[in-house]
């Protein structure tokens, strides 16, 4: 839950990403040999950005596992907050993995959700891993098993959030609404759920203002995760040769986008994140954020499309056959448009929109086949 109360409320809705505007009209979509890769990087706006700067913020040791808490400068926005878990006394080069946090509605938090930093978690990440990571906590179980894992705030999330202190007149009429509806059931909402709510009613004009900029939220979302896999893949003793990615939901989304961007991942796990668009679009449409809502992006294809595993790499869908967010026959269509590609595995589970013990052990299990064998 992180503002810069430097940055001045002439810019409204993106205050706290002064340099953004200036960094998209300077810098070109991303480009790629690929035509799937090429479709998706115009369809979304998706961009390449340099992270600088990086460094080395505190380190732990514990529990089989060597932690670093790290940060990094990008041309745009607040300093990137992530942490790096690799096993103790590990000798390299090891493969690595990008564990992508989920949307969730929860801004107030990103990557920590994912890991156990051996501090007291953020409350909204500490919430979140109970809720929906079976109490666990992925990015250290995956570290344990052998890899070398990075876990960042993404783009409007945690330390990468938008300053809200100076909201619009919109955004404040909306706010106050919430804030009246509270009162009058008697609650009292914490910092990181009036937060939340409030970041929540931003993203509308978050997305108006990336698409009148030339992307979208899933672009900048995109070019925060490829500057985070250019993190992963240049720190000491990972083998640049053998990288993965995950994640759950909206994290799923984004495993899905960077994967089918960037050749170098080799592995990726979506977690209750995959269905047809037929199946979403419209009956669902006020069921998911502008992160999977994202205008054009049917040009570079369907969802399944986009998770199309090449020959050189191997993708796991879980789908929760109980998942609210997802219709189950739009789950069973795209598993059967993927069914049959080389390199795919669908696996479908008796849960809700979570990410179970039971799908993490098949998920480590799938890394170590991928990227270890």
């Amino acid at each position: 839950m992180m503002s810069t109360p430097q940055s001045s409320p002439d810019l409204g809705p993106i205050a706290g990403y002064p340099e953004w505007p200036g960094f998209l009209g300077r810098t070109p979509i991303l480009a790629s040999e690929s035509p799937r890769a090429d479709a998706l990087a115009r369809a979304i706006g998706a961009r390449r950005a340099v992270a600088t700067d990086i460094r080395t913020e505190r380190t732990w040791r514990g529990d089989g596992i060597e932690g670093a808490e790290i940060s990094w400068h990008l041309p745009f926005g607040p300093r990137t907050r992530a942490w790096v878990l690799r096993p103790a006394g590990a000798a390299g080069p090891l493969p690595g993995i990008l564990g992508l946090h989920c949307h969730g509605g929860v801004r107030s938090t990103g990557a920590e959700q994912l890991v156990d930093t051996g501090t007291e978690p953020h409350p909204s990440a500490a919430r979140l891993r109970a809720e929906i990571y079976g109490g666990r906590s992925p990015a250290n179980d995956l570290a344990r098993d052998g890899f070398v894992v990075l876990a960042h705030d993404t783009f409007s999330w945690g330390s990468r959030a938008f300053d809200l202190s100076h909201p619009t007149p919109r955004l404040a009429g909306a706010l106050a609404a919430h804030e009246a509806l509270w009162r009058e059931q008697g609650e009292s909402p914490t910092p990181e759920r009036r937060f939340d709510t409030l970041s929540g009613l931003h993203e509308d004009s978050l997305a108006k203002a990336a698409g009148m900029l030339g992307t979208s939220l899933a672009g900048a979302v995109a070019t925060d995760d490829l500057a985070a896999l250019d993190v992963l893949a240049g720190l000491d003793g990972v083998d640049s040769e053998r990288l993965g990615t995950f994640g759950l939901s909206g994290g799923g989304g984004r495993a899905v986008l960077l994967s089918a961007l960037d050749d170098r991942v080799r592995a990726t796990v979506v977690t209750c994140m995959m269905a047809t668009f037929d199946s979403l679009v419209p009956s669902r449409i006020d069921t998911h954020s502008w992160l999977l809502n994202s205008p054009g992006i049917r040009a570079a294809g369907d969802w399944p499309e986009i998770a199309r595993p090449d020959a050189a790499h191997a993708t796991l869908v879980q789908y929760g056959e109980r998942d609210p967010l997802f219709p189950l026959g739009g789950m069973r269509d795209a598993d059967a448009m993927l069914r049959g590609t080389p390199g795919y595995t669908g696996t479908f589970f008796d849960d809700g929109h979570v990410s179970s013990p039971a799908m993490q052990d098949e998920a480590r299990a799938f890394f170590a086949r991928a990227l270890r064998e």
